[in-house]
């Protein structure tokens, strides 16, 4: 067993792929971006908006380096984690993979069927093991390492009424995350995630909205958070800085985890238990 093999950016100067999926908008589309900054050519997934998707490519080739689109219905597995292998041969290789596509639901549990149920966790827990499971065949082919990022949620630490399926899938893939990052450090293969709070971004209702104009008094911050924000912090894991980093989860949230006892002791009703 050998953790020694260079990282993806030592290799002679040869560029650095990436895949980001569900970067048609929001958070994937600024880590798309960020990457793009930072001289990767990355492929991008999506799975309905074509427009918002050829946006994400536009950004990135004008930063200077190759967008490569790909269609990722993660409805339809495991046929549709193909497009990795597609992508990746596309850009000559993979070296970091950004698992960001998701979904949701807002059902207390026990109004909830389970096909709605078996839905958000096929999208979000197995989409995410099928896509990193691709791209870690071609990472361990190459023999150059290579960093696995997950895209979580605070809700991958902390429950929310009504998000049984998504917390559960979003714990999963936290867990998921530790398993590989243990099962592919031989191949110095990094895996973290990285869980987001209340973020500005279409999900929220808030696209296009600067989150400094925007009110949160429950948070330490006091206001959401930007995908920049987050993109910052999946760029540095896929840096050489972070090298040493594995099996860790980043929560960039403005402090919304820390509000549990503190927000608890001044909800005034019981309006929380509510959808």
């Amino acid at each position: 067993m050998t953790t020694t093999a260079p990282l993806p950016q030592d290799r002679r100067g040869a560029p650095l792929r990436a895949v980001v999926t569900g970067a048609d908008s929001g958070i994937g589309k600024a880590i798309a971006v960020a990457l793009a900054h930072g001289g990767v050519d990355v492929g991008i997934t999506c799975h309905r908006d074509v427009e918002g998707v050829k946006e994400t490519k536009r950004e990135i080739e004008e930063a200077g380096v190759t967008a490569a689109v790909g269609a990722l219905d993660l409805t339809d597995l495991p046929t549709s984690a193909s497009v990795i292998d597609e992508l990746a041969t596309e850009l000559g290789g993979i070296d970091v993979l950004v698992n960001c596509a998701g979904t949701g639901s807002s059902c207390k549990v026990m109004d909830m069927d389970f096909d709605e149920w078996r839905s958000v966790l096929s999208v979000d827990l197995d989409g995410a093991f099928l896509c990193s499971q691709r791209a870690a065949r071609w990472m361990i082919n190459a023999g150059q390492g290579g960093r696995i990022i997950n895209i979580t949620s605070v809700h991958e630490h902390a429950p929310r009424v009504g998000a049984a399926p998504y917390c559960a899938a979003k714990a999963g893939l936290g867990m998921l995350t530790k398993v590989l990052a243990m099962e592919l450090s031989e191949h110095a293969i990094t895996v973290n995630s990285v869980a987001p709070g209340e973020i500005a971004t279409p999900m929220t209702g808030n696209e296009d909205v600067d989150p400094r104009t925007l009110k949160r008094p429950g948070l330490p911050s006091g206001r959401p958070g930007h995908a920049e924000e987050v993109a910052a912090v999946v760029a540095f894991l896929a840096t050489p800085a972070a090298g040493y980093v594995t099996g860790a989860s980043y929560v960039v949230d403005g402090g919304m985890l820390l509000m549990g006892p503190q927000a608890s002791e001044r909800v005034p009703d019981a309006e929380w238990r509510s959808v």
